[in-house]
């Protein structure tokens, strides 16, 4: 399914329904998939589109899809960062609270696939030079594949200044649904739904195998 010339809400609102819908026993979440010339690793972003302020049960999967669809694109164990304001744990930023227990779900194997650190700041997730300043050693600092944001103000911002300032070029896939759904925006050129295309290709056939 792709998102042609309307709002987000009124594609969603059919693909989510309960009984007639898309809908799976995962949380339906969202990912860019940014290839940034300023960086030189696949970058993916999430959530930015779909859950607009995720409880943590909303979180285990968002970070589980797109542990899923990195695999997908080749990535065998991606690095995961927790992003927040601070790399320290503070009760009175919630996004570091949420980061710290969804590590130690990853510890005891309730996450898989990837590797996780968090809380992390940007700067601290995709540059070396950063983390090194700041004293931060882990195999995710200053080689992030994954940023999984706190909300999705802060995603879509993120998100669309890579694109518009920093001249990346973005793939839009929603995960969790029965099929993939491609979902770009309506200001996005005709490379980003073709790249977003090959990107559910993937995803389609990660998951139907070519026997």
């Amino acid at each position: 399914m792709m998102k042609g010339s309307l709002h987000t809400d009124e594609l969603m609102k059919v693909a989510m329904q309960r009984d007639t819908g898309l809908r799976t026993s995962r949380r339906i979440t969202h990912v860019f998939v940014m290839d940034t010339p300023a960086y030189p690793r696949t970058l993916l972003i999430t959530d930015a589109a779909i859950n607009i302020k995720p409880e943590f049960e909303d979180k285990i999967h968002i970070v589980q899809n797109a542990i899923d669809l990195a695999h997908a694109l080749g990535i065998p164990e991606p690095k995961v960062a927790l992003l927040s304001a601070i790399e320290t744990v503070n009760p009175k930023i919630p996004s570091t609270m949420e980061a710290a227990a969804l590590c130690k779900m990853a510890d005891r194997g309730q996450i898989t696939g990837g590797i996780l650190d968090g809380p992390l700041a940007f700067d601290t997730a995709v540059s070396v030079k950063a983390a090194k300043i700041k004293h931060l050693n882990s195999p995710v600092t200053g080689q992030a594949d994954i940023l999984v944001v706190p909300d999705l103000e802060s995603g879509n911002m993120l998100a669309k200044q890579l694109e518009y300032l920093g001249g990346a070029q973005l793939a839009g896939i929603v995960l969790g649904a029965r099929v993939p759904v491609i979902l770009t925006s309506r200001a996005d050129s005709a490379e980003t739904r073709l790249t977003s295309c090959a990107v559910a290709v993937l995803l389609h056939y990660d998951s139907h195998p070519i026997e």
